[in-house]
């Protein structure tokens, strides 16, 4: 019998090393960044994604807002945390094969597909906000309506005056 399963143990835990540098690196450069919501409410970078996954107009500002966070969201090296998650499952399922030397695998054996489920809806998740993130790039900031752009304190127009 070829030692295959311990094979796979082995370059899933290489490649657990190797996803988690990438995912160090990633959550190194994001955290390093001004936090966005320290100016803004609570909430306000979840409501410009979802209007940019809407089509909805948007403000320069809310428009800056939503490309930052998609970008970060949608990044290459985003995709390293869920796939550290996968190895991880990987590695366990692998190492609890090599483990049995051919006899009947238990229920325990496939714990390890938990984390692996897991790690592929997050993949999902990252894919699709690099979708948001192309079309966010061809979204073009409308301006606020002119009872708003002076404050709204007199109700005349700009243009008016």
């Amino acid at each position: 019998m070829t030692p295959l399963y311990g094979i796979l143990a082995i370059v899933s835990f290489s490649l657990i090393w190797v996803a988690a540098a990438a995912a160090f690196a990633f959550t190194t450069r994001v955290r390093r960044r001004a936090h966005v919501t320290a100016t803004l409410g609570i909430g306000v970078a979840t409501a410009a994604v979802r209007r940019v996954g809407k089509r909805a107009p948007m403000t320069a500002d809310e428009l800056h807002l939503a490309r930052q966070v998609l970008n970060d969201r949608g990044s290459l090296l985003a995709l390293a945390i869920p796939a550290t998650l996968f190895f991880l499952g990987c590695f366990y399922v692998f190492g609890s094969l090599e483990e049995l030397h051919g006899r009947t695998p238990s229920e325990r054996t496939f714990l390890g597909v938990f984390p692996m489920i897991t790690a592929t809806n997050m993949g999902l998740q990252v894919l699709r906000s690099a979708r948001l993130k192309r079309r966010a790039r061809g979204m073009e900031p409308t301006d606020p309506p002119d009872d708003l752009a002076d404050g709204g304190a007199t109700g005349v127009s700009s243009a008016r005056q």
